[in-house]
């Protein structure tokens, strides 16, 4: 049985013009919460419970999951109004009673397979895998020497190298390397783990999509009107 921590605490100040009265993971895609696009993709792919980790105006998470009957099969779990990913996530892994869980971010898309990651996980026996996607192609690429240029593409992605994508599998002693919980996991955690060499990367070649500005918004919002929406492909 596959449980799925959510991390949805965060405050969404780059969006905070639909985060005034909601957290992040609420804003709506066409009527309905991102959160509830990213259970029902998470679903479709064989996850089957879900811990929801709670912060900032978590009330109305936890009414929303009342209200649209899911509270069978997703908890909410508070982490306090102001915590930060670093305390989100260890207090995830310890709610969580197996040895190894996946966690993810509240407010993006993706078409990963979780099979494939967690086999992954499974195979390099490292304590810890982030899923690396490449950046939206947002700008066009302009390549210089002295003052010339000497190639120009438009929105050249594949020359924007790898970010983190979320999607994570960590064993239950990542707990250890939340040593000062005032601190984002991306911030304190992930770089000791890549320096010991136990954080691997997964990396996934096909749809993922970040909710980061209101941008990002209307595009998600165009991609669920299609009749193939590519987050449950």
């Amino acid at each position: 049985m596959l449980t799925v921590g959510i991390l949805a605490g965060g405050l969404g100040t780059r969006i905070s013009e639909e985060t005034q009265d909601k957290p992040k993971p609420m804003v709506l895609i066409n009527g309905v919460p991102i959160l509830g696009h990213l259970i029902q993709s998470l679903r479709v792919k064989g996850a089957e419970n879900f811990i929801v980790a709670v912060g900032y105006k978590g009330n109305v998470i936890e009414d929303w999951i009342n209200r649209s009957g899911m509270s069978d099969f997703v908890k909410v779990l508070d982490t306090g109004h102001f915590s930060m990913t670093g305390l989100r996530v260890k207090k995830l892994l310890e709610y969580f009673d197996g040895d190894r869980m996946m966690i993810t971010y509240g407010d993006g898309l993706a078409n990963i397979s979780l099979r494939k990651l967690i086999d992954f996980h499974s195979q390099h026996g490292k304590l810890a895998t982030v899923t690396a996607v490449r950046p939206p192609a947002r700008f066009g690429h302009v390549e210089i020497i002295g003052d010339q240029v000497v190639r120009f593409n438009e929105k050249l992605q594949n020359d924007e190298g790898w970010i983190n994508g979320g999607y994570f599998v960590l064993n239950k002693s990542i707990s250890n390397y939340v040593v000062d919980e005032s601190l984002p996991f991306e911030v304190e955690a992930l770089p000791t783990l890549a320096r010991e060499g136990n954080l691997m990367a997964y990396k996934h070649h096909g749809f993922w999509k970040p909710m980061d500005a209101l941008r990002d918004k209307h595009e998600l919002e165009t991609l669920a009107r299609q009749e193939s929406i590519p987050w449950l492909e």
